[in-house]
């Protein structure tokens, strides 16, 4: 039996703080093989990722070209996959030119808007290309967005609070507008008025869905990732939270998101529908 070949995986935005993590865990996974590391920073390019990355020499050049990068990962035995932790203002076409040139994008990015997603969605369905657009890779998350589902059938009242570090580019987090959508498939409105509201300074009550979810963003250095969904009913306030200590906490959900990509022809949204 011929060996399978490992997947060859090109990490753009692999100088930002979950690029540098992305890199360690793809480089010591024993089914994958770091083809390509894209940087923004000219100074990097030409230098050995792991030795910039403080780890052993890979023996891959950092590039600041991503479409050579997606050409080289190509020419590798298997199916290609790059992995996107980059910004808000270039996740869509990083997208786009991922599945024009046939690799599989495993986007972390977050900040994506609802007609950009339905794009990709369409040109990954017109290329029979895999997508896997994943606002939070923690398991944690989803266990945490389940309990939220269930406990909405009981609960009329419902606001997100997520806190993140003070170099996160886009408000609300992805997680949080994720979780307010997964709450609203159901059809039911939240959080019916009690009260005419005025709010005395402007965004004080936070964002608002379609669905009347309330979502609060704080934004400050110290924080990782964090996220409350209070749930409120006369006499009890139901809590689920989830905090976020360390960032390789997300790393066996890149891993596996890499895998589950490649056997996709569309575009999938959330690392629950990849478990």
């Amino acid at each position: 039996m011929t060996a399978q070949a490992p997947i060859p995986v090109v990490v753009n935005g692999a100088t930002g703080k979950m690029g540098r993590e992305a890199v360690k865990a793809i480089a010591t996974a024993n089914d994958m093989t770091l083809v390509g590391a894209v940087s923004r920073n000219p100074e990097l390019n030409g230098q050995d990722v792991g030795e910039v990355l403080g780890l052993a020499p890979l023996e891959v050049p950092f590039s600041n070209d991503l479409q050579a990068s997606l050409v080289m990962a190509t020419q590798e035995r298997g199916l290609p996959v790059v992995v996107d932790f980059t910004h808000p203002d270039v996740v869509y076409e990083n997208v786009r030119a991922a599945i024009a040139y046939g690799v599989r994008p495993v986007v972390g990015t977050t900040g994506l808007s609802a007609e950009q997603l339905q794009d990709l969605a369409e040109f990954a369905d017109k290329a029979s290309i895999g997508v896997a657009v994943i606002p939070n890779f923690s398991i944690g998350v989803v266990l945490m967005q389940q309990a939220a589902i269930q406990a909405s059938q009981y609960f009329d009242h419902v606001e997100i609070i997520e806190m993140h570090h003070n170099q996160k580019a886009d408000a609300p987090s992805g997680t949080a507008v994720q979780t307010a959508q997964m709450l609203a498939e159901f059809g039911k409105p939240f959080n019916p008025p009690q009260v005419e509201e005025t709010e005395k300074m402007p965004g004080a009550r936070g964002s608002v869905t379609p669905d009347g979810i309330r979502i609060h963003s704080v934004r400050l250095p110290g924080l990782i990732a964090h996220q409350e969904i209070l749930f409120g009913a006369p006499g009890q306030l139901y809590t689920l939270r989830h905090d976020t200590s360390d960032r390789a906490c997300y790393m066996p959900g890149v891993l596996l998101s890499i895998r589950k990509v490649l056997p996709l022809k569309s575009l999938v949204y959330g690392l629950d529908k990849l478990l």
